[in-house]
């Protein structure tokens, strides 16, 4: 997904073992492990005069992962993929040196029907070595996904490794995104549990962290990795997230990330004189931004 206009620098608060904010990335904290870039997509109504259709556009350097909630997108890129994904499911797509995709609603739920679109997408940069890597795409059912309960507290291991397993999404880094759903309010324990810098993106409820409560909506970032204990308040629903973070800085512009400028510069020429891996079935085109 282009993430045109989705960046907003939204205040940051500082409340002891956690930064505080909205989305990623946020002011002072511009990566989470090797977790570059969340957006949230909706809940919104689409339909009967309003789908999602994002057109062609490029990405460079990253991988993305997208989890719908509810709602679903087909998915299409240059390598020839078309790929329908479901709720609980996950679409891994590797950039590497270079992809164009689109996203959009499947044409059997064009049908005047109205439905609810509810999701993240999320960018994870490629090691610096794997950085100029052959584009792949995989797509990864929600029953293959590692799931458990602990006090009748729903867990989902998204990808990477975490609570001593590992999810099938072929990632390239060390990172883990875990789905967490409770009912009664559960005391999480992440502890030994999670390797590396830790975010928790709250979709829904609210948790209470070092004396504070934090509503959906926002992001807390882990400061120590001895975190304060956290609370979720009933029927909560999060998503844990994060990793070891690379020796390099990243830098990003519009869709392209990269530990070079120089490679975002050639890669920005390419769009502008379509150069870029373009797909074949699909003439559309997002201009770069100026």
């Amino acid at each position: 997904m282009s993430n045109i206009g989705l960046i907003i620098e939204e205040r940051s608060r500082d409340i002891g073992d956690f930064l505080v904010g909205r989305l990623i990335p946020f002011r002072k904290k511009r990566m989470i492990g090797p977790f570059i870039f969340i957006d949230h997509m909706g809940p919104t109504e689409l339909g009967p005069d309003r789908y999602m259709d994002v057109n062609q556009h490029p990405h460079l350097g990253l991988s993305t992962l997208t989890f719908m909630l509810e709602g679903e997108i087909i998915h299409e890129d240059s390598l020839g993929t078309q790929q329908r994904i479901k709720p609980g499911s996950v679409n891994w797509m590797t950039a590497g040196k270079g992809v164009t995709h689109t996203e959009r609603t499947p044409k059997d739920m064009r049908e005047g029907t109205i439905f609810t679109a509810h999701g993240y997408q999320i960018w994870v940069a490629l090691p610096k070595e794997l950085e100029d890597m052959e584009p792949q795409f995989h797509h990864i059912d929600g029953k293959d996904l590692p799931k458990w309960l602990d006090n009748g507290v729903e867990f989902t291991l998204v990808a990477g490794e975490g609570y001593g397993k590992e999810s099938p999404v072929p990632v390239h880094s060390n990172l883990f995104m875990v789905e967490v759903k409770n009912t009664e309010s559960y005391s999480l324990n992440v502890n030994g549990k999670l390797k590396g810098e830790i975010g928790i993106c709250i979709v829904e409820g609210s948790i209470e962290a070092c004396g504070e409560v934090v509503e959906k909506g926002n992001i807390l970032v882990s400061k120590v990795e001895d975190t304060c204990n956290i609370i979720l308040r009933p029927n909560t629903h999060l998503l844990l997230f994060g990793g070891e973070p690379f020796p390099e800085e990243r830098h990003i512009y519009w869709n392209f990330v990269s530990s070079s400028k120089e490679k975002i510069e050639a890669a920005k020429e390419a769009w502008r004189n379509k150069t870029f891996p373009m797909m074949e079935n699909d003439n559309t085109y997002v201009p770069l931004p100026e």
